[in-house]
């Protein structure tokens, strides 16, 4: 006889009780409908696997010998009274995704080196409870904006090992910024609008220790800290802050109870896509900072930005349960973020663009609103990004699975690996996830435990899968696009569930772009395959201007590439355009975000534009208006995975001829 299963369709996970295992919001705090796992729970698999071990073996993993921030001797992160040399935010914002990486993985050098500098900010903790290098702006006001990062780390460690030194210094240094004057409180550019995430580190203690004086400084930084709740309008255009700071009012929501507040977040988000972002890959173009009249998919945006909007993502779906936002996360993860390293992650560039048909080492300013050489693959500069990239795909993992109130489990992102939890009456479960996905539309899951339990395990369908099906054994559902299927049954060690999710060539129109187009398979963007030609320059001389790295660091073994053109790249699509899709070799070495192995690729038929050329600032031109008429033959057109395209153009002109 078939166990009994109940399947139900829902908008959101419901907020109603509270998880029995996993910190989710104390009283008077809103309930959430998720609620995030420890860092431990993950062991990543297949690609996603390889882009961690690629980052740890790469420029993230090596960082310490080469960037002169991170220099041990008198560095100002391991000094009690908080002076010395690079004080900023360059450690932390390394450090926080190194040691999540490290923590997933369970490598041993990288746990070695976590310990090093935590047990260096643990004990530099003074006796009013700051801690960390003292940063003073020249108006002579604390900057805090550093310690919010380390906070970050500090918060995993506590997740990876349970230090109990954790809460108490957290409680110590909070009990001292309480005592800090309000107009003397977050009044640097960068702490001020990042506060936010000063915000979402207290209530994490508050869940944790339930002391109500965290809610009084709650109060205080969201008093103090800039204004992202103003109607069609922000605080400021950086594209950082705006991924990063934009969740601030829906952080503070859960305090607040104000629907405005949440509100507040999501009009920003649409504001940013709605006047900057009419292009493919989740992200919007605000090459530093977004400007009116510069809207083209040749504008770009920051790797931090994508680390940012990602980690903005996860909070966010676990405040809301939203699927919107794993559907951005899906589109920047494997749309945008790929493109912006080297495919062995040894080097990055600052800046990527959806249509980016050159990626060298000239001033592409004005056309870019910030002038250097940012579009350059070099591990040597980008000083911010250099450090922030490493928490791109770690990100990632742990907005993959959330705990639900009902002692469930809900998948948001679909990736190879294992997923460990509490569940249902207390009992211990993995889920092993085997797929490609996003390159394969076949997801199967294991269920392993010492014996039956009865839990409910909610899977979220994407918005375009339609005729999405799940199977348990010998029963079969239809699962609804864009909303949670929960399925709530005793589960047997061994058990298996199947999701397929269909997927089919899309065309997407971009009517207020020029009526462009790109073109979708899944949740992957497809670009046109331009050959790429790698040249390599001097790293060290082609930098922006504050980079900095350590005397004797062998540029051999750490090469800059400037990556060139080899084919034309200003093609349009025809109007009404078929495909025929290809699928290739899954690749040898697990990496599928690479030109030569993108295990998918569509063949589709276009059209050269001879007018559309580079412009006067050594960028793709301005995108035509669509239609155009052109004279040139009909051609056959090779797209591939966006994510795989260093060189791409992913917002099309259509032709006619």
């Amino acid at each position: 006889m078939a166990a009994a299963i109940s399947y139900s369709t829902l908008d959101i996970p419901s907020t109603s009780g509270q998880n029995a295992f996993y910190a989710s919001n104390r009283t008077p705090l809103k309930q959430t409908p998720l609620v995030k796992l420890p860092i431990t729970a993950f062991t990543p698999g297949g690609w996603l696997r390889k882009c961690l071990e690629l980052q740890s073996n790469g420029l993230t993993g090596h960082l310490g010998e080469i960037s002169i921030w991170l220099t041990k001797k008198n560095n100002a992160w391991l000094s009690k009274s908080g002076t010395g040399d690079y004080g900023w935010e360059e450690v932390p914002y390394w450090l926080r995704g190194y040691s999540r990486i490290g923590y997933a993985l369970r490598d041993p050098g990288m746990l070695a080196e976590t310990k090093f500098w935590v047990e260096g900010t643990l004990n530099s903790q003074r006796q009013n409870g700051d801690f960390g290098p003292i940063h003073n702006h020249s108006k002579g006001f604390r900057d805090l904006w550093a310690q919010m990062l380390m906070l970050q780390v500090l918060q995993s460690w506590y997740e990876y090992n349970g230090d109990q030194r954790v809460l108490p210094f957290m409680s110590r240094y909070f009990e001292w910024e309480l005592s800090i004057p309000d107009d003397h409180f977050l009044k640097d550019y960068w702490e001020n609008s990042r506060g936010g995430d000063n915000l979402a580190s207290v209530y994490w203690a508050y869940n944790l220790t339930g002391d109500p004086k965290l809610l009084e400084l709650a109060t205080k930084i969201d008093r103090n800290t800039a204004d992202w709740r103003l109607p069609g309008n922000l605080p400021n255009y950086h594209n950082v802050n705006v991924a990063e700071c934009f969740r601030e009012p829906a952080t503070y929501y859960q305090q607040s109870g104000l629907s405005g507040d949440l509100e507040a977040s999501y009009r920003d988000f649409d504001l940013m896509r709605d006047k900057f972002g009419q292009v493919p890959g989740g992200m919007f173009g605000a090459d530093e900072n977004a400007r009116e009249g510069h809207d083209d998919p040749h504008q770009a945006v920051e790797t931090c930005g994508m680390v940012e909007q990602i980690g903005s993502n996860d909070l966010l779906l676990a405040v809301t349960g939203d699927p919107k936002w794993a559907a951005n996360t899906e589109d920047v993860a494997f749309n945008t973020l790929p493109a912006a390293f080297t495919a062995d992650y040894r080097a990055l560039r600052y800046l990527t663009a959806q249509n980016m048909v050159i990626s060298d080492a000239k001033n592409h300013a004005p056309g870019l609103d910030n002038g250097g050489p940012f579009l350059l693959m070099n591990p040597f500069s980008s000083r911010c990004c250099q450090h922030n990239s490493s928490s791109a795909w770690v990100n990632f993992l742990e907005g993959s699975w959330m705990a639900t109130q009902d002692n469930g489990l809900a998948a948001l992102l679909f990736t190879q690996g294992k997923v460990q939890a509490k569940v249902g009456d207390g009992t211990e479960v993995s889920v092993s996830t085997e797929t490609k996905y996003p390159f394969d539309e076949t997801i199967k899951m294991t269920i392993h435990a010492a014996k039956p339990v009865a839990f409910p395990l909610y899977l979220l369908i994407p918005r375009w899968a339609a005729g999405a099906n799940v199977s348990v054994g010998h029963d079969s559902t239809p699962a609804e696009p864009g909303k949670y299927l929960r399925i709530e049954k005793t589960w047997h060690p061994g058990e298996q569930l199947v999701l397929r999710l269909p997927m089919k060539p899309r065309v997407r129109t971009w009517d207020r772009m020029k009526n462009a187009v790109s073109v979708d398979y899944g949740p992957l963007t497809f670009s046109l395959k331009i050959d790429e030609e790698l040249h390599q320059v001097d790293g060290k001389t082609n930098t922006m201007a504050d980079s900095g790295w350590q005397p004797g660091t062998d540029q051999s073994k750490w090469p800059t590439f400037e990556i060139l053109p080899k084919s034309a790249w200003n093609y349009g699509l025809e109007l009404n355009p078929t495909f025929k899709v290809v699928k290739r070799p899954w690749p040898a070495d697990d990496n599928p975000f690479t030109l030569d192995h993108a295990p998918i690729e569509l063949i589709t038929e276009g059209r050269q534009i001879p007018a559309w050329t580079i412009d006067s600032s050594g960028l793709a031109g301005v995108l035509p208006q669509s239609p155009v008429s052109v004279d040139s033959p009909k051609q056959q057109l090779t797209l591939v995975p966006m994510g795989a395209a260093r060189l791409r153009i992913s917002s099309f002109p259509t032709v006619q001829g």
